[in-house]
């Protein structure tokens, strides 16, 4: 009896937190469509009939949330102009969603992705700028120009300000934008539509893992490939159409086992975890940058309240997720080799790396004085590429479970860039400095000694042919095993 009692009690509680978490707010919304967005329909039905179609399909049309809800604008708002007799904006900002959509807007703006137009004073930025671009792309808002490779490559996925010219138009060079972190009119900041394309916002579509590789791809950060070589996205392949990808309530384990996509880890629910739209509350560490932190170190320096989840908080969010379909000694595994991944890379290149680019980075400075410019040098791009690119697939790599981006992609060309080109280069430096003379002499003795330091340390002392003995000899016995075992 008493574990029939438990058993019914177990059953409403999760009756009720479902209904908590995924009922739809219904009070709010229109008991008819409204007299505004018919008008609107009357037009653009044939005007921009594609546009028409796809908000046919979505739910909004459903709750009868029409054009005019969405794209109503209030008088003095910046971008607002006045169209066939009403007051509208272009852009629907994550303040406007707000209206409906309260806590998804909350967790959201209150989310790393959300503050993704924040590089722009990062050297990726400085990059499209100065190297890859120049001023000429000039605009109302920009008469003195901007560089055309940070609009069309930056800026679309991180996202910009947009400015406003007179009568509500939008600068053409800050729109069309649908990046992350895109800088809104009305002073917010990001765009829900970066992944809920309009005007359907499918839920099928959002949950594609082509979604997230809009962005999350190429040299850097090619999370869409990694995902594919993996099992998961193997699996994905495999199981599309097993995955219920349009159900409204979409918790793994439950509604679907086959396959994650990159929502189902990041976002999506589990039996105890609702839907979430801060990305990073499942993120134990930010693979970003040269030297490996905890993701919620950002949250805290940008002041965010997510800076109070831990790293190990975040890190039991994405257990929990794991838990749908792997047990407790796979999962401990899985981490345990991440971070020994994590260390070697920090503790072998990151940290003398970092440490000997700034010091050649002040040899530079005291050779060229005000001539100086980063990324006019080789020596800049072969360190950015060591940790921005193939350090980073290293990381991601080994994070997502792809053994080939972790290794030929990562590790691999790590290793190869740094004996083959950033010491060699850094070792130019040291000369380049002491032929200067001066503080750059000086500036350059202490750079030799820290490459010297460095390669002599027991992670690089191979390099000079001082393997460690004992290390030497076990990779010996290990090389005859092996010839021994596969010998003809």
């Amino acid at each position: 009896m008493l574990k029939r009692t438990l058993f019914i009690t177990l059953l409403m509680f999760t009756f009720l937190f479902s209904a908590v978490v995924f009922a739809e707010t219904k009070s709010n919304l229109p008991k008819e469509l409204s007299a505004e967005s018919k008008e609107c329909i009357a037009c653009h039905s044939s005007e921009t009939n594609g546009i028409y179609q796809q908000w046919g399909k979505s739910k909004h049309y459903r709750a009868n949330v029409g054009c005019y809800e969405c794209h109503e604008a209030q008088k003095g708002d910046a971008d607002a102009f006045e169209h066939n007799g009403h007051l509208i904006s272009v852009i629907v900002s994550p303040k406007d969603c707000a209206k409906c959509h309260a806590r998804e807007v909350d967790e959201f703006v209150n989310s790393h992705h959300s503050k993704a137009g924040r590089i722009m004073g990062s050297l990726d930025n400085v990059l499209a700028d100065l190297a890859e671009g120049n001023r000429g792309f000039k605009t109302e808002a920009f008469p003195n120009g901007v560089s055309a490779a940070a609009v069309n490559g930056c800026w679309q996925c991180h996202g910009t300000t947009v400015k406003v010219l007179k009568g509500g138009k939008l600068d053409p060079v800050t729109w069309p934008n649908t990046g992350m972190g895109r800088g809104n009119p009305d002073g917010s900041e990001g765009s829900c539509s970066a992944c809920h394309y309009r005007h359907e916002f499918s839920v099928e579509q959002v949950r594609q893992p082509e979604t997230c590789g809009k962005c999350h791809m190429g040299p850097d950060h090619p999370q869409i490939e990694i995902y594919k070589e993996s099992k998961h996205g193997i699996l994905f392949e495999a199981n599309r159409d097993k995955l219920n990808l349009s159900s409204s309530k979409w918790v793994v384990g439950e509604d679907y086992t086959a396959a994650p996509t990159c929502a189902t880890c990041h976002m999506s629910a589990t039996k105890d975890m609702p839907v979430t739209h801060n990305v990073g509350l499942r993120i134990k560490y930010n693979n970003r940058p040269p030297q490996v932190t905890l993701a919620n170190n950002t949250d805290l320096k940008w002041g965010l309240a997510s800076g109070k989840i831990t790293g190990d908080m975040r890190r039991q969010n994405m257990i929990n997720v794991c838990k749908a379909c792997h047990n407790i000694n796979f999962i401990n595994g899985f981490y345990t080799q991440y971070e020994g991944e994590l260390q070697l890379y920090s503790e072998k290149f990151a940290i003398p790396g970092e440490a000997l680019n700034n010091k050649a980075t002040e040899v530079l400075k005291a050779v060229n004085g005000p001539a100086y410019a980063q990324f006019s040098q080789k020596i800049d791009y072969t360190w950015f590429e060591i940790w921005h690119h193939e350090g980073r697939r290293a990381r991601h790599g080994a994070s997502m479970m792809a053994p080939d981006y972790t290794q030929w992609h990562g590790n691999y060309e790590v290793a190869k860039h740094w004996y083959g080109e950033y010491i060699p280069e850094l070792r130019e430096v040291v000369e380049i400095g002491k032929k200067h003379g001066g503080d750059a002499a000086k500036k350059a003795a202490e750079l030799d000694k820290l490459i010297n330091d460095t390669l002599n340390s027991p992670n690089h002392q191979w390099s000079l042919g001082k393997e460690d003995p004992s290390a030497h000899a076990d990779r010996m016995k290990f090389k005859k095993e092996y010839e021994d075992r596969y010998k003809k």
